[in-house]
């Protein structure tokens, strides 16, 4: 097994040309975004109902991946936004000390370079299965402020699958404040999850802090924004 280790030549391939953070994506496109991503749960809520209500992660993240691809043949403008989605796809961590991060789904735009994709982190909120917010954030929100996921972008979503009825304000907000009375912050939030859709609450966007260093250059990444997109999966 290879030593970890940073790998300086690697991130500096990878990122050749680049000035780091890549600019911002338009809210407009990630509010989309989260519509397309609700769009495809909606549609195979209808047509794979049983799996989305009782598969794991995996399961459900591939029938979600297959969905956002076929939907490029079927609307326009997501045509226009993405030129596809991966399930998987390995990534280098922020200084290529791992070369083979997944992160779930990876949303490839067409204004962005295939090598810095819109990532989505898919998880599970079902207390009775015991996957809670804690793994929520752990095993997800975590690894953006490490540098592990989106370290040379601005923004990046998480994706719940909620089913216990848990929702943003009542399970995530206090969560992550309870957290930022610590010291230090484990999740080293700048702001606590707003919502973003006026007429709901199952789409909000926090902001985290990021303090490692790029690789070569002098600079931290600045905070990176989490959209939270909560979709009920239970047989309600």
């Amino acid at each position: 097994m290879g030593r970890v280790h940073p790998r300086e030549d690697q991130i500096a391939e990878l990122t050749r040309g680049q000035s780091l953070p890549l600019a911002p994506l338009n809210e407009v496109h990630l509010r989309f975004i989260a519509e397309v991503l609700t769009h495809a749960w909606n549609g195979l809520l209808i047509d794979r109902r049983s799996i989305l209500l009782s598969g794991d992660e995996t399961e459900v993240n591939s029938l979600i991946e297959t969905r956002l691809n076929a939907l490029l043949d079927e609307n326009d403008l997501w045509q226009l936004l993405a030129r596809g989605v991966a399930r998987g796809r390995e990534t280098l961590s922020y200084d290529g000390s791992h070369l083979e991060k997944r992160p779930d789904l990876s949303i490839h735009l067409t204004d962005r370079s295939p090598s810095f994709p819109l990532i989505v982190e898919c998880k599970l909120i079902d207390a009775e299965s015991r996957k809670t917010i804690d793994l929520y954030c752990d095993d997800g929100l975590l690894r953006f402020v490490r540098g592990e996921y989106s370290w040379a972008t601005r923004e990046a979503f998480m994706l719940a699958y909620v089913r216990d009825g848990s929702t943003i304000s009542s399970c995530l907000e206090p969560f992550l404040a309870k957290s930022r009375t610590r010291q230090p912050d484990t999740y080293r939030s700048d702001s606590l999850p707003e919502s973003m859709w006026e007429s709901d609450t199952h789409l909000a966007r926090s902001s985290h802090n990021r303090d490692f260093r790029y690789v070569g250059r002098s600079h931290s990444p600045g905070s990176i924004a989490i959209w939270h997109l909560w979709i009920a999966a239970s047989p309600q």
